[in-house]
């Protein structure tokens, strides 16, 4: 495991090849950290990246042509060693690709690569992901980042709301005690784009939407000029998340979907599930400007 730093006028990054699991924003004139602790005692992880599922499984277990297979958790990516392969002056790329060890788990060759890229006071978060094998590939890919809330140390955690960038009618869709999407929802955002943050927000889990009209969330307050703002195209799904009572705040764009508490556990029948045809690629990008 080795840490990565990349660096522009107005910006410090640094990356850790476990997971290629960002560690640290840090804005140079600021003088502030953008990124949770990583607190064991709350949560031990900053920004896993989640490959090749997004949530849980039911009973941690999928089917494909037959066979049942095991995946914990948002997938191996996580825990993986990835290898950095290319570097340039702003940007940063590390890969896995399919080996003995995840075809037990997971049946398909890939190649899984994640890339971080700096433009003045914003992170770029590439994600591409290549079918290198002889049949269709099915898989999801999601971001976890946690943000430090409240992000000046003078504030308190309730100083801080969501903002998006569109008024939003949104239901929460609710989580059973192993995780997975239940059948019902609440209606959480009622045509509003402002989201204030409690802790008790988070005592029931994570904020799970589908289909969010807004693809930007920002942490602001106004009891300070500095905040944050994820911008995230084409995500379908989204989470937010804390650990209850932590200082941080998770803004999760995601490709696919924990199951549903009623699945029939056939990935090729999963909700949000995406499907790549042999040697064709799948890109995604989200990003996150601080202020």
């Amino acid at each position: 495991m080795a840490n990565y730093i990349l660096t522009n006028s107005l910006l410090q990054i640094k990356i850790s090849s476990k997971g290629a699991e960002l560690q640290s924003i840090f804005h140079k004139q600021h003088q502030l950290e953008y990124m949770w602790s990583g607190d064991a005692n709350f949560w031990g992880k900053k920004s896993p990246v989640l490959f090749p599922i997004v949530g849980g499984l039911k009973n941690n277990t999928y089917i494909y042509k037959g066979n049942s297979y095991s995946l914990s958790r948002h997938g191996f990516a996580r825990d993986s060693e990835f290898i950095a392969t290319h570097q340039t002056e702003n940007s940063i790329t590390f890969s896995i690709h399919s080996n003995e060890q995840t075809l037990k788990a997971y049946p398909f060759l890939f190649r899984f690569s994640v890339q971080y890229e700096l433009e003045n006071d914003k992170l770029y978060v590439h994600y591409l992901v290549e079918n290198i094998g002889a049949d269709e590939m099915y898989f999801s890919v999601g971001a976890h980042p946690a943000f430090k809330v409240p992000l000046i140390d003078e504030l308190a955690f309730n100083d801080f709301y969501l903002q998006f960038n569109k008024a939003e009618n949104a239901v929460q869709w609710l989580l059973s005690a192993d995780g997975l999407i239940e059948k019902k929802s609440i209606q959480l955002l009622n045509n509003t784009n402002q989201l204030k943050l409690t802790k008790e927000l988070f005592y029931g889990d994570a904020l799970v939407f589908k289909q969010l009209l807004s693809n930007t969330i920002s942490i602001v307050s106004n009891k300070t000029a500095h905040g944050l703002k994820v911008q995230f195209d084409d995500f379908p799904f989204t989470g937010i998340w804390s650990a209850k009572d932590a200082n941080f705040v998770c803004i999760e764009p995601w490709c696919g979907i924990a199951d549903s508490v009623d699945t029939n556990q056939d990935i090729t029948q999963k909700e949000g599930i995406n499907v790549l045809l042999p040697q064709e690629n799948f890109k995604k990008t989200w990003s996150v400007e601080v202020f």
